[in-house]
């Protein structure tokens, strides 16, 4: 078993145990390790310490994080100030499909595929020379027909680019380049709206479908923000894990509410990250 498969399942078991809140020394028998070994194998990939990831995985800490980030993000919404993150300040471009790209299912694109590990699972990722287009958590390695799905016309090639390499770093958690991350995105004005608006949510904050339907300029269109934020096509880039219920619940997500409550919890720990190694 390799070292980003033992960390994959350390954070399932906690995900799933975290209302027993679990010790170092239980964590650890569960993927065979010394709590020594295990402990730093965490802190080298996570970043945090097992303790504080198993704290900030918690759903009543989200319910808490979305009443305080709601009063800061509308504060720095209504003055205009951009600087609430650096995934705000250093906002990806979006370039959106042209309607003739869009009708003809991606006719006359090169798109190059490829799979990786990552903390949360493997990952399919995708691009054309413009930017990214698709990212997706997936079992195994199998064929891409997400992509395909998406893209029929296209002509499809493995291969890792420029593109795939600046936003696999985001996974690693460097955050230094993150201007230079292009997407390239097949959908819908509203859609393109709704992912632009995702990605203006600062990394280890929430923010409720009614704020993003509020942002994009009509407050009655939560459902409609559910259906756009349920499409969107690029996992964890554009951050639609960021979003829950009004009520603090999780709500839905398109590869599983477990993953979902793993990644808002790391982010959350990275946000808040002290030298803490018990």
């Amino acid at each position: 078993m390799q070292d980003y498969q033992r960390i994959e399942q350390a954070i399932r078991f906690i995900r799933e145990n975290f209302r027993e809140q679990p010790d170092l020394d239980e964590v650890a028998r569960q993927i065979h390790l010394s709590p020594f070994h295990f402990q730093r194998l965490f802190r080298e990939w996570a970043g945090v310490s097992p303790k504080k990831f198993l704290q900030f995985t918690s759903i009543e800490f989200a319910k808490k994080l979305l009443h305080a980030q709601e009063t800061l993000a509308a504060v720095s919404f209504e003055t205009g100030l951009s600087g609430t993150s650096r995934l705000h300040d250093l906002f990806i471009q979006i370039e959106g499909m042209t309607p003739g790209e869009y009708r003809q299912g991606g006719k006359n694109l090169h798109i190059y595929y490829s799979h990786t590990e990552t903390l949360f699972g493997n990952i399919l990722i995708a691009s054309t020379e413009k930017g990214i287009c698709h990212i997706s958590f997936v079992q195994d390695k199998p064929e891409p027909e997400a992509v395909r799905s998406r893209f029929p016309a296209a002509v499809l090639e493995q291969k890792t680019d420029r593109h795939q390499q600046q936003a696999l770093k985001l996974f690693r958690d460097d955050w230094s380049d993150l201007d230079r991350v292009k997407l390239h995105l097949k959908g819908t004005p509203f859609q393109i709206k709704v992912w632009n608006a995702l990605l203006q949510i600062p990394m280890g904050s929430l923010k409720s479908y009614l704020a993003i339907a509020k942002q994009t300029g009509d407050a009655r269109a939560s459902r409609a923000v559910g259906t756009a934020v349920g499409s969107n096509p690029v996992a964890y880039l554009i951050p639609c894990h960021r979003v829950i219920t009004s009520s603090g619940n999780l709500g839905g997500y398109h590869w599983g509410i477990d993953r979902k409550s793993a990644i808002i919890g790391w982010e959350a720990a990275r946000q808040h990250v002290v030298d803490d190694w018990e």
